[in-house]
């Protein structure tokens, strides 16, 4: 057991926990402490192959040496000054990303939430401008997730994240994912966007489909409509390919990122084309620590980093081989109705409302994964995920599945 290990002992990390936190999730029982590639060790010194990567976060895997050395430099050097000012980073991590996404401007928060936020405002501000202020409406779908904030937990047409906090937000309307017609019969003169993610994740990963997203596209083109596409979670290298539009050849009006962005370190982007990102000017939007060096510079050494070690190709030839395993296993069992997955995004869903269980048992056996609902098992391993550790994960799964079986 390492030094950092002995520094926590479990149970008081726990009860410490219980009486001054406020618990806005179920945790598990387990402190982690320390973190290297694929590999979390808790307080206990137990050691787990992590394939949820602090739900997509942790792209590079844990504690990457150039990527600590990028945060540690750029911490000794400055970490936040006023955006009344100019940062070198802030405007080398604008250009990176706007270069490697084809879009025309860049702001920059904190999370994918506040990303979000500030699509939809944004959203709004460019079609007030553009047609008159009757239009505000968006149009988001059933199982998606969109973040926190008021604006964004409006955005997300999932109920049990509106329960106590009526009333929503006014000017969002829901449709049914992967359904033309109904997004054609939902949209109105006062439609400014239709905002979704190509991949749903927090739902259990459900793809849109190639004529979903040449027809929205087309829609929105047609009605003068934008097309907000949220990619906090599947995008930068999660399903393959830097974003995940780029599986459809289609492009959005506004785009947002987060998670992978900062390799753990929080950021979030929300990008625009020139003629929507104009739309914002001096006052409209702006966020204290968004964009502050220390988070930018985090961010362009992890995009170096995912550049130079090919982790986008890893994640497409890792996850092509992570689904082709799991549907091995689905073949071998009768509770498993479907896998799905691109990339190194990833679930399982069961005829059985196992999920918790099943989750828990991978736990005990030392994989970290994410049981969605009663009946789906999410994977979000780092983009460094090798072929051995999906066999290691796959090997856990399906002895966990026997174990609570």
């Amino acid at each position: 057991m390492s030094v950092t290990e002995k520094k926590y002992d479990t149970r008081a990390v726990m009860e410490m926990d219980a009486a001054y936190m406020m618990h806005f999730v179920n945790r598990l029982p387990v402190v982690f402490v320390r973190g290297k590639g694929m590999q979390l060790w808790d307080a206990d010194g137990k050691e787990y192959l992590d394939f949820l990567a602090g739900i997509g976060v942790m792209g590079l895997g844990h504690s990457h040496l150039d990527l600590v050395a990028a945060i540690s430099a750029q911490a000794a050097e400055l970490m936040h000054v006023s955006n009344l000012f100019y940062m070198p980073q802030q405007a080398m991590l604008g250009k990176r990303l706007v270069e490697l996404s084809g879009m025309g401007k860049a702001f920059f928060c904190n999370s994918g939430a506040e990303a979000n936020e500030a699509a939809i405002k944004l959203a709004r501000k460019w079609s007030k401008d553009k047609y008159g202020p009757h239009k505000h409406e968006i149009i988001t779908f059933y199982g998606s997730f969109h973040g926190r904030t008021m604006a964004t937990v409006t955005a997300t047409a999932q109920p049990k994240y509106h329960e106590g906090f009526h009333p929503m937000l006014p000017g969002f309307k829901y449709v049914s994912f992967n359904d033309l017609a109904a997004i054609e019969a939902a949209v109105t003169d006062d439609t400014c966007a239709i905002m979704f993610e190509p991949v749903q994740g927090e739902s259990g990963v459900h793809l849109a489909t190639q004529e979903f997203m040449s027809g929205v596209r087309k829609l929105c083109n047609d009605r003068g409509i934008l097309l907000i596409l949220d990619e906090v979670q599947c995008g930068l290298g999660r399903t393959g390919k830097w974003f995940g539009y780029e599986h459809y050849g289609v492009k959005p009006d506004i785009m947002t990122l987060a998670k992978t962005l900062g390799g753990g370190f929080p950021i979030g982007a929300c990008l625009a084309t020139d003629d929507v990102g104009g739309a914002f000017v001096p006052g409209n939007h702006s966020s204290t620590f968004g964009g502050n060096a220390l988070g930018c510079a985090a961010a362009l050494a992890t995009l170096d980093i995912m550049e130079r070690e090919s982790l986008i190709r890893n994640s497409a030839e890792t996850g092509a081989y992570l689904k082709e395993r799991l549907l091995e296993l689905q073949s071998s069992r009768s509770d498993i109705c479907e896998v799905r997955g691109v990339g190194l995004m990833c679930a399982l869903e069961f005829t059985t409302e196992i999920a918790a269980d099943l989750g828990a048992e991978c736990l005990r056996r030392g994989l970290v994964v994410n049981p969605i609902g009663k009946n789906i098992l999410r994977m979000l391993p780092p983009l460094i995920c090798s072929r051995e550790d999906v066999d290691i994960a796959v090997g856990i799964i399906a002895e966990s599945i026997q174990g609570i079986s």
